[in-house]
C-alpha cells in the first residue's frame, strides 16, 4: 500500500458552495503526488482571510489562497503545512472568469500545494515551472489549463 497525503480539512466559511472536503482532498494529492505526510486546509470567509493576508504578508483585503510551509523541524514529522483558501473570493474569480467554481477551486488548491513543496513563481523562470507543474495536476484531474495555452 502507497503512502498517501492526509489532508485534514476545516471549515470556516458560510459559503454552501464550497466544495466537500473529498474534493479538497483529491485535489491537494494530485498536487503533492507520492509520499506520506500531511496539510491542513481551511476554508475561510473574506474577514478571516483579510487578518492573514494582513498579518503574515502585510497586504490589505482578502486573496484567494495563502500557503504556510512546515518548518524544518514540522517536515522531517511529516508536515508539508497549512493552506487557506477563501471560498467567497474564489467563487467571484471563478464568475468573473466564467470558468466552473470547481476547476477555480481546484487551481488554487493545487497552487497552494505546490508552494508547499517549494515551489515560487516570483520569478520568471520559477513561475514557468509552477505553472507547468499545476497544469499537469490540474490536466490529471480532467481541468483545463487556466492560463490558456502552454507557452
Amino acid at each position: 500500500m502507497s503512502a498517501e497525503l492526509r489532508v485534514e480539512v476545516q471549515r470556516a466559511s458560510r459559503a454552501p458552495e464550497a466544495p466537500a472536503a473529498s474534493e479538497f482532498r483529491r485535489w491537494a494529492r494530485a498536487a503533492a503526488g507520492r509520499g506520506a505526510a500531511r496539510l491542513c486546509l481551511r476554508v475561510v470567509d473574506e474577514p478571516e482571510m483579510a487578518a492573514l493576508n494582513e498579518r503574515y504578508r502585510r497586504r490589505s483585503g482578502a486573496t484567494d489562497v495563502l500557503a504556510f510551509p512546515a518548518d524544518e523541524t514540522e517536515r522531517a514529522h511529516g508536515l508539508l503545512g497549512d493552506l487557506a483558501i477563501c471560498a467567497p473570493v474564489v467563487l467571484r474569480a471563478a464568475a468573473d472568469g466564467g470558468a466552473p467554481a470547481a476547476a477555480r477551486f481546484a487551481h488554487v488548491t493545487v497552487h497552494g500545494v505546490l508552494h508547499l513543496l517549494g515551489h515560487d513563481h516570483a520569478e520568471p523562470a520559477a513561475r514557468a515551472r509552477m505553472q507547468a507543474a499545476e497544469r499537469a495536476a490540474l490536466a490529471r484531474l480532467g481541468y483545463p489549463d487556466p492560463y490558456g495555452a502552454a507557452p
